[in-house]
């Protein structure tokens, strides 16, 4: 059964809030829970800036990903389970997924020869492209997101036992969009949960509001309230002081694909294992992500 492109769509929802190229923003103050709050634009921009600055420290970095997708009947049951497990690693500012186990089974010889062809073009296209460009597809800068979007309510709230600043976004439907993900902006609503402190994205949960149509509906309708969350933690380890991670997301969609076909999915991914390696040092496995306990 054909999938939905949940995680392509996670991925560009996050990315064109935080890993996109903006000027260079002042260092950020401490945290202060009785302080006014601080222009979102600029808090925005100190996000951005932070992760740039992060990238070289995350190349020294891996993690594993379990990435489980679950067909769902109209009921709400489900009728099938998929799993595939992953290495993950960087590459000039690039996540690189290689596939170690699918539904619980090691690659075979024949399917392994073909990962590893897969993941070299992908490496060497992330080498020779820049950290703030996508390896594909579109990207849309934060400024310009910030245009698309209403922002609302911003506030403090203690998320996992830290300070953050939250706020509330909404597409605007009149605004002016060009590209599939400026046009998926304008029908998505959610809320994003800033770190006070370290100035990173903490949770991120985004709703389509409206029905998202691609290709006018003939390729696939993403239906309203189809949803997607992300989350990402600091790593408790004495080489990556103020590194942060990202410790897994869950996508929940329904479709209706070529006019015909209805889809409705779940797809969870859950990353662990991080390792810290260097040249001088072999690889440890003291580094761990601060265990995500619910707001």
């Amino acid at each position: 059964m054909p999938r939905l492109p949940t995680r392509s769509l996670l991925s560009a929802g996050f990315a064109a809030l935080t890993l996109l190229r903006l000027a260079p923003a002042q260092q950020p103050p401490p945290a202060n829970p009785n302080g006014p709050l601080p222009d979102i634009r600029e808090l925005m921009r100190q996000v951005v800036e932070h992760q740039r600055q992060l990238e070289k420290v995350r190349e020294n970095y891996t993690f594993d990903s379990v990435q489980t997708v679950e067909d769902i009947d109209a009921s709400g049951n489900v009728t099938k389970t998929e799993t595939e497990e992953y290495n993950d690693f960087f590459v000039n500012g690039h996540i690189i997924e290689r596939m170690v186990k699918k539904n619980g089974r090691l690659l075979s010889g024949g399917e392994e020869q073909k990962e590893t062809g897969r993941v070299t073009k992908l490496i060497e296209k992330a080498q020779g492209t820049p950290p703030d460009q996508p390896l594909e597809g579109q990207e849309v800068s934060v400024s310009r997101l910030l245009d698309i979007m209403d922002v609302r309510n911003p506030r403090r709230q203690i998320f996992r036992g830290r300070p953050t600043i939250l706020f509330d976004f909404v597409g605007r439907k009149d605004a002016k969009t060009h590209g599939i993900i400026e046009d998926a902006s304008k029908k998505l609503k959610g809320t994003i949960w800033i770190d006070e402190a370290d100035r990173e994205v903490a949770h991120l949960e985004v709703s389509f509001d409206s029905n998202f149509r691609i290709a006018g509906g003939l390729f696939a309708s993403v239906q309203k309230g189809s949803n997607f969350q992300f989350d990402q933690a600091p790593v408790e380890s004495a080489a990556a002081s103020g590194l942060w991670l990202p410790t897994g997301g869950q996508a929940n969609m329904t479709a209706r694909l070529l006019l015909v076909k209805n889809l409705r999915q779940r797809v969870t991914e859950r990353d662990f294992g991080f390792e810290h390696f260097g040249v001088e040092t072999q690889q440890s496995k003291d580094a761990k992500t601060v265990a995500p306990a619910k707001p």
